[in-house]
């Protein structure tokens, strides 16, 4: 099944390219950042080309569960543990901005944009509560503490922010996309010093943003060991109470809740992508045993890349490639996150100072704990000796039963059962 908000909304189409052609900018992927720095970048009277593979929100844009929120979780005790209170406000200060776009743009834009609460919430560890509000009060943020929350069961306390959103993220792309030069069915098959090439032209461009979620490039950046991929699963029930609100387990084998329409949003069952996990087995037997007068209107999977240590990476590709941008690792946050690196790149590409470069930089220290993980798992499918392979680097793909395809467990790419490419790093179909 596809998301609701594929179901919702038919997306206009776009003409491939068909000539050579020049820009300023050309963006590769036409997911939400693609689009929102393409957006940028047209009220900043920059020439631009945004170039998608497939069709505009086709990949895990439109499978987003689309809350607008500054509360990624219990983020900011780890971030100020790690990175000091400049850094942790620095970090709160750039995702409000963000929302504060969205609400602002929303005015113009028929997106069911709506302000929610925000709330995270845990079951067995009030302390994890304790120390995100001692967290946030350092940092003067304006957040509640929680003793109970309209969902069908107890909890032990959850931190809440009023004013945040939620919204329908291809109405809302839907419009911007109007107004922008896209190139629909266009794959970048090769990088040069000027640009990029095509099945049927090239496109030069001074600079160049790629935003196709995890980034394709190998021989420049490491994001084969700064990034991991992990799924979760959604189900839209009809028959379910409104909600009011936005919320979230702090585990990460908890479940999500937002309602859109008649419909109810639950979330749940993640796991790294080609590990096993619960799958929407977990949302599923949820909502049978509270909601058991409850209907599945749809059901669909997404998919995050997660970064070492919390923050997203949007900046430049790496220290040597002084004309490519990159954004991605938006850890479940893409939203906040894809505004925030559209107007992070927008003001490197017009050569402006932006506060935020330093703390979203991909080239910052990759010295976390995480880093040893990734590199286990390359190593040990790397190593496994055997068959399908991934194209992207030779790892050992596993099955996946629920979804009936084969995925890789290095890095996230997924294949068909016939392995026809889903997603992304590899950028074709797994050989026979």
């Amino acid at each position: 099944m596809d998301s609701v908000w594929k179901t919702d909304i038919q997306l206009s189409q776009y003409e491939p390219l068909r000539q050579d052609i020049k820009t300023d900018v050309l963006i590769i992927g036409g997911g939400i950042t693609g689009i929102l720095c393409a957006d940028r970048l047209r009220e900043a009277g920059v020439s631009h080309v945004l170039a998608e593979a497939r069709s505009l929100c086709g990949g895990i844009t439109g499978n987003t569960t689309a809350k607008i929120t500054v509360q990624h979780g219990l983020i900011f005790s780890k971030l100020l543990r790690e990175f000091g209170t400049e850094r942790t406000q620095m970090y709160l200060r750039a995702n409000r901005d963000a929302l504060e776009r969205y609400r602002t743009m929303s005015r113009t834009i028929d997106c069911d944009f709506e302000e929610q609460l925000s709330a995270v919430y845990t079951l067995d560890d009030p302390v994890k509560i304790e120390n995100e509000l001692q967290a946030l009060q350092k940092i003067s943020a304006p957040a509640e503490y929680a003793s109970s929350l309209p969902l069908p069961f107890p909890i032990r306390g959850a931190v809440s922010f009023a004013g945040q959103a939620q919204f329908h993220p291809l109405k809302f792309l839907s419009a911007i996309a109007q107004e922008l030069s896209v190139c629909e069915n266009t794959r970048i098959l090769e990088l040069t010093p000027n640009g990029a090439v095509t099945k049927h032209g090239t496109i030069k461009a001074d600079k160049i943003i790629v935003a196709t979620h995890f980034p394709f490039l190998n021989k420049h950046g490491s994001y084969f060991l700064k990034l991991y991929q992990s799924r979760s699963y959604v189900l839209a029930l009809n028959h379910a109470p409104n909600i009011q609100g936005m919320y979230v387990d702090e585990s990460d084998a908890g479940l999500s809740f937002r309602s859109y329409g008649d419909h109810l949003l639950v979330g749940g069952g993640g796991h790294r992508t080609g590990k096993k996990g619960g799958g929407w087995k977990e949302p599923e037997q949820f909502a049978q045993r509270y909601y058991p007068q409850s209907s599945l209107s749809s059901r669909w999977a997404a998919q995050d890349c997660m970064t070492l240590d919390g923050i997203p990476y949007a900046g430049q590709y790496s220290k040597r490639t002084p004309n490519l941008y990159v954004a991605t690792g938006f850890n479940k946050w893409g939203m906040t996150s894809a505004m925030v690196a559209a107007s992070l790149l927008t003001d490197l590409v017009l050569g402006k100072q932006n506060p935020y470069t330093e703390l979203f930089s991909p080239s910052r220290t990759i010295l976390r704990p995480q880093l040893m993980v990734n590199a286990a798992e390359s190593a040990l499918h790397l190593l496994k000796p055997t068959i399908p392979r991934c194209p992207h680097m030779g790892c050992a793909l596993t099955y996946n039963s629920q979804e009936h395809s084969w995925d890789c467990p290095c890095h996230g790419s997924r294949f068909t059962e016939d392995g026809r490419l889903l997603d992304n790093p590899a950028t074709g179909d797994m050989k026979p």
